[in-house]
């Protein structure tokens, strides 16, 4: 199969799972195994292209992220006006989201690297994230759930430690903070708009460390399906991301919970003889 079209294929892919609770790394594996793109090249593509679902979120959500700037102008507030996101009160719950998965995966980044990513270990999470997902849905009915403009930094914080969760490959950052939102307290739609805002500053470190690793493996076409697998995903993340929030808006997380259990041993089926 032409580059090119390889490239089309995982920006879908990534674009599409990559804020929906499903696991894009494991969607990601399964595609490129099928497409038969292996190797340390796929895996710093496949690192690459996320860039277009970043620039999405930043994109559809540039109002939250302007209300974070510290100003005391309240003219550049546009929606959110009265809530712990904006100004510094913001920064300090996006920072307090975003620094244990930070920490923990810098001081364990081979260890991940060595023993996690395998068939068997992806497997274990696709399936046990769904069953957590039922889980969390079970919990939020039996409680009153609040907005994201109310979150406080202990709810901050328990995301954030959730989010440590998903260094283990197949668990899904979103999910995992998601999760987290709803069994701290927020509502479905707040923790998943929460799960984006601090998606962009992890994913962003992440991104730039693996981008310098790269050096030298991406020649001159090798960027044009790069440019081509970015711009893909981001356009996909662009649609998969404003519908997933009014899917939330009506319906529960429970038909992503089930197509990861049952997506799980195929998953394992698919994998189970290659080096992940």
């Amino acid at each position: 199969m032409e580059g090119w079209a390889v490239a089309v294929i995982l920006g879908v892919v990534e674009g599409l799972t990559e804020f929906i609770p499903v696991s894009s790394t494991g969607h990601l594996i399964i595609a490129s195994h099928l497409l038969g793109f292996f190797g340390e090249k796929a895996a710093s593509f496949q690192v690459a292209i996320q860039f277009g679902a970043i620039l999405a979120v930043l994109l559809l959500y540039w109002h939250r992220f302007t209300d974070l700037l510290p100003v005391s102008n309240n003219s550049t507030r546009f929606r959110c006006e009265g809530s712990n996101l904006a100004g510094w009160a913001g920064i300090c719950r996006i920072t307090a989201a975003t620094l244990p998965a930070l920490v923990v995966g810098f001081l364990t980044k081979d260890l991940i690297k060595t023993h996690l990513f395998t068939p068997w270990a992806v497997t274990v999470a696709l399936a046990g994230g769904g069953v957590a997902m039922l889980i969390a849905e079970r919990l939020l009915k039996r409680r009153t759930s609040k907005p994201l403009e109310t979150v406080t930094v202990a709810q901050a914080i328990g995301v954030g430690l959730f989010q440590v969760l998903a260094l283990w490959p197949g668990t899904s950052r979103s999910a995992a903070t998601i999760v987290g939102g709803m069994i701290v307290g927020l509502d479905r739609k707040g923790s998943a708009e929460f799960s984006f805002l601090i998606a962009v500053p992890i994913m962003l470190v992440v991104e730039c460390y693996e981008l310098m690793k790269m050096g030298t493996l991406f020649s001159p076409q090798d960027a044009t399906n790069f440019m081509i697998g970015f711009l893909v995903s981001f356009i996909v993340a662009l649609m998969a991301v404003k519908t997933f929030i009014l899917f939330l808006s009506k319906w529960t997380l429970v038909p992503f919970a089930w197509y990861r259990i049952i997506v799980a041993p195929i998953f394992f089926l698919l994998t189970s003889e290659m080096r992940l």
